[in-house]
């Protein structure tokens, strides 16, 4: 990795040639202000014994990004600085630097390549992508940012209404490795019909096996556009609870997995009238997700913990409660069934937003609101996000009960 930020930090900064190409960029410094939430495991791991989970920092962040693109070549580099604090423990900076893409690229005919690292993203959902089978990205960030891309061989034909993408993604990679990590092999086929986008996706992952999906996006008319996805898989990675874990164990209870014949589905929609104030909507189903009876299970484990408090060493149960947090991690979702809305106003340079995540299953939510001004190469964003729920809800039990946050974004 060193060597390849390297590589690309030379690409776009000291090229011999670097005055015929493209150069742009930009530079946000951030404050983010971190509540850790008082209830769920990590919060009773950080409580028996200090120090033994990070809990999430509050601090300023400087992050910067490189552009540049010429001669077939595209890069972009971020290098970020983060003074970062927590509740309870002293502050430390952190400094990192990450290649977002770095490919080159060739057209020819109808036919374009590229091979590097790149940003392949697909699909047409914007809280949630069941056929974004190559990027994986992380969705409803708190600002605006650039995915880290996928190393990729890739090649495209184009004509006036038909693309086809056929892409080799992580080839290198061992083929043990999960998620946006695993080598693959997909494809996706789009075609323009008047107001319709058509989608057909297609990947066979190394470990995973083979998944369909299909997509469409409809204009209906000048104020409402309709979307909808859906995704087939054989098999999907997952993580699962050790059924002979019972009381307090001495390893990580949660063993991958791999979930058998699963699918993941989305509807919504975007109503937007003439003041510019829009309406998202969206629903979805992610059978990759743990299922309601494996939180329930967890729910009780966590209770199960509680009453070894005072019992047995402190240490042991802070450990056990520690590794609850792997369920966070089993999926993209939290809970399969998902609701979702978002109502933004583009008024002048000012774009208000709040937006609120529900989980039927449980009643959890995540709410953000949200307050951005764009001027000329100046952007300032602001927001807050919370977490909650009922006691026993997955939500309310993340890390981090709230989030506040400020940035300022200069292009150049």
């Amino acid at each position: 990795m060193k060597r390849l930020i390297g590589l690309a930090a030379a690409f776009l900064l000291t090229s011999p040639s670097h005055a015929a190409f493209d150069l742009s960029g930009q530079v946000r410094p951030e404050w983010i202000d971190q509540q850790a939430n008082p209830h769920g495991p990590i919060a009773q791991a950080a409580a028996l014994n200090p120090g033994i989970v990070p809990l999430p920092p509050s601090g300023p962040i400087l992050e910067t990004e490189l552009r540049a693109s010429g001669h077939g070549l595209n890069g972009t580099l971020t290098v970020q600085q983060h003074h970062g604090e927590a509740t309870g423990t002293p502050a430390t900076t952190h400094n990192r630097a990450w290649v977002n893409e770095l490919y080159a690229s060739h057209s020819g005919a109808s036919w374009q390549f590229a091979a590097g690292k790149r940003i392949v993203a697909w699909d047409v959902g914007y809280a949630f992508r069941p056929n974004d089978v190559v990027e994986q990205e992380v969705r409803r960030t708190l600002l605006s940012v650039t995915p880290e891309g996928r190393p990729v061989l890739m090649a495209e034909h184009f004509d006036a209404s038909t693309a086809w993408s056929f892409v080799l993604v992580n080839p290198t990679a061992p083929h043990a490795r999960r998620g946006a990590e695993e080598p693959a092999f997909a494809a996706r086929v789009y075609r323009r019909d008047g107001a319709v986008d058509w989608h057909g996706f297609a990947r066979v992952g190394a470990h995973t096996g083979a998944s369909v999906g299909a997509a469409a996006a409809w204009v209906a008319n000048e104020s409402l556009e309709l979307h909808a996805s859906l995704r087939l898989m054989h098999e999907a990675d997952s993580l699962t609870l050790d059924p002979t874990a019972v009381g307090l164990v001495r390893n990580d209870p949660w063993q991958a997995t791999r979930v058998r014949g699963t699918a993941q589905a989305l509807v919504g929609g975007t109503w937007t009238n003439i003041e510019q104030i829009s309406l998202l909507a969206e629903a979805w189903w992610d059978g990759t997700a743990l299922p309601d009876s494996r939180w329930d299970a967890w729910n009780a484990r966590n209770r199960l913990l509680a009453g070894a408090i005072g019992k047995a060493p402190a240490s042991a149960v802070a450990g056990n409660f520690a590794w609850q947090g792997s369920a966070f991690n089993a999926s993209t979702s939290l809970r399969r069934a998902n609701l979702y809305a978002r109502l933004s106003w583009q008024h002048d340079a000012w774009q208000p937003v709040i937006d609120m995540l529900y989980t039927p299953a449980d009643a959890g939510r995540v709410i953000t609101a949200s307050m951005g001004w764009q001027g000329d190469r100046l952007r300032v964003d602001g927001g807050v996000r919370f977490y909650g729920g009922p006691a026993d809800a997955v939500l309310a039990q993340v890390p981090a009960r709230r989030i506040v946050y400020l940035a300022g974004t200069w292009t150049f």
